[in-house]
């Protein structure tokens, strides 16, 4: 089966201050329907890499294709909307609008492709539902807990149905409880077939993954062939000195 994504041979080059390759080549299938971990030492090139194979960034070599489409043959314009159709994005930050109830979070993205009021909020409650946040739908985020902020912030990269979905450090802003919480629902969005991506400093979690993918300096030290169940914890993340998330992480 076409990976979802298929990277091949990707550069990314910082030049503030003088030249740093974030990325040093890069090559990297996801399958359909996989969860990926991806770690690494702080500066490792982990968020880079995400936000080069999703399009936040542009790449200075190489190639990215998701679902056939590549990426850096895109405008700007073309990238943004390609994104908002089939990928969703879960960050360490939650990034909801304070202003806004849950739901009116959650629908938003419908909103901005031109989904009718009605349909896009039927479809934001039964994805809130779906995380467990039905009765939280009228709260604003301030009256929410940092782990019913998140669940909302998946339900929200969910709603339009994306073909993948791109989490950096999901569970970094939040306790064991709401940790076991979002990650139980990651795990069951991936066995119903959805395509997950997540950067974590966090070997628990990371072992709960598909597939490990380790990096240092920009390159990718293992794991990047095969879809086999990553081992146990200490054994998935024998990397030294894994932190958290710095620099270009």
């Amino acid at each position: 089966m076409e990976p979802i994504v298929r990277a091949r041979r990707v550069r990314k080059v910082y030049r503030a201050g003088g030249e740093v390759t974030a990325l040093g080549g890069i090559d990297l299938d996801i399958a359909r329907g996989e969860l990926l971990a991806v770690v690494g030492p702080s500066g490792s090139g982990k968020t880079t890499l995400l936000n080069c194979l999703s399009g936040l960034e542009q790449i200075d070599g190489g190639e990215v294709r998701v679902e056939g489409a590549d990426l850096a043959g895109l405008g700007d314009n073309e990238r943004t909307e390609y994104r908002s159709r089939y990928m969703g994005f879960v960050f360490q930050a939650f990034n909801l609008l304070p202003v806004l109830s849950a739901v009116e979070n959650v629908e938003l993205p419908l909103m901005l492709q031109g989904v009718g009021g009605r349909q896009a909020r039927a479809r934001a409650i039964q994805t809130l539902e779906m995380a467990g946040l039905a009765g939280r739908a009228g709260h604003r985020p301030d009256r929410l807990s940092g782990g019913e902020q998140q669940r909302v912030a998946i339900a929200r990269a969910l709603v339009h149905r994306p073909a993948i979905v791109w989490a950096d450090e999901p569970t970094g802003n939040l306790d064991s409880e709401s940790t076991e919480t979002v990650m139980a629902l990651f795990t069951r969005l991936n066995e119903e077939g959805q395509t997950i991506v997540l950067v974590t400093h966090d070997p628990q979690i990371a072992a709960r993954a598909d597939r490990v993918v380790r990096m240092r300096d920009g390159r990718i030290e293992d794991g990047n062939t095969g879809t086999a169940r990553s081992p146990v914890a200490g054994e998935a993340l024998a990397t030294p000195g894994l932190s958290a998330d710095g620099g270009h992480g």
